[in-house]
């Protein structure tokens, strides 16, 4: 997810119909430059050059339930568009999902030219970049390790993945180390992290927040849940951890 304000002007998006490394390339309305869209950058157009690459904005993949478990006042985007019929948004585990057999076959639907044999093609890991260098974290690492404590670009992160629905989130630790995890009374909504003197965190959308003394946080780090084969081709120099 990327933030669509660029020196106070907002740019509108839409899908080319194009793919680069089996990956779609954007373009924006205003001056019809494709962008790519797993960096947000400018790959062909005026807007080439120009020094302009996309905030990345956290995300995180979850159920329904569980997020508004925590934001009761969120607002839903109506499936109902006027474009397509409200049984094309099958959840993708439905067979009735319209990507269903693409996500279930193992190699990708077009060319990649640039490959790792180090993972699966299509293992889902979730991808970092700290101080210039780049790591993934396979899903069935963070699955086995719900808290985990890194070093990456010089910097400490920890990973917290509170269970299946909640999806994983990088934050900053600033020389802590953090050693369990809990759960709240409304489950994987509400998730507290405790560090090795003790101290219990909340985790939020933005920063693990100390209970004692809710001044300090620490913040959330962009990442990029995408597949093996997508990550390295735009991360060639990335290590995977456990491997490196």
């Amino acid at each position: 997810m990327y933030s669509t304000k660029i020196d106070g002007q907002v740019f509108e998006f839409g899908t080319s119909g194009l793919l680069y490394r089996s990956n779609k390339l954007m373009y924006d309305r205003g001056t019809e430059t494709l962008w790519r869209q797993f960096t947000g950058e400018p790959v062909v157009g005026s807007l080439v050059g120009s020094g302009i690459k996309l905030e990345v904005l956290p995300v995180l993949l979850t159920t329904w339930g569980d997020w508004l478990a925590t934001h009761p006042d969120t607002t839903v985007l109506d499936p109902d568009t006027g474009y397509y019929p409200a049984d094309l948004y099958a959840p993708e585990w439905d067979s009735r999902s319209i990507y269903h057999s693409l996500r279930q076959q193992p190699d990708t639907s077009f060319p990649v030219w640039d490959k790792s044999g180090r993972l699966p093609e299509k293992s889902e890991v979730l991808g970092l970049i700290v101080g210039g260098e780049a790591r993934a974290y396979t899903a069935e690492t963070l699955q086995q390790q719900p808290v985990l404590n890194d070093t990456l670009g010089g910097c400490g992160l920890v990973v917290i993945t509170p269970g299946d629905s909640a999806g994983s989130r990088a934050f900053q630790r600033d020389g802590r180390e953090f050693v369990t995890i809990s759960l709240g009374s409304v489950g994987a909504a509400e998730v507290f992290v405790s560090d090795s003197e003790g101290e219990e965190w909340l985790l939020d959308e933005y920063a693990l927040v100390k209970i004692s003394d809710p001044v300090q946080r620490l913040n959330r780090l962009p990442s990029h849940v995408s597949y093996w084969f997508g990550w390295y081709s735009f991360h060639n120099a990335t290590g995977i951890y456990g491997q490196d």
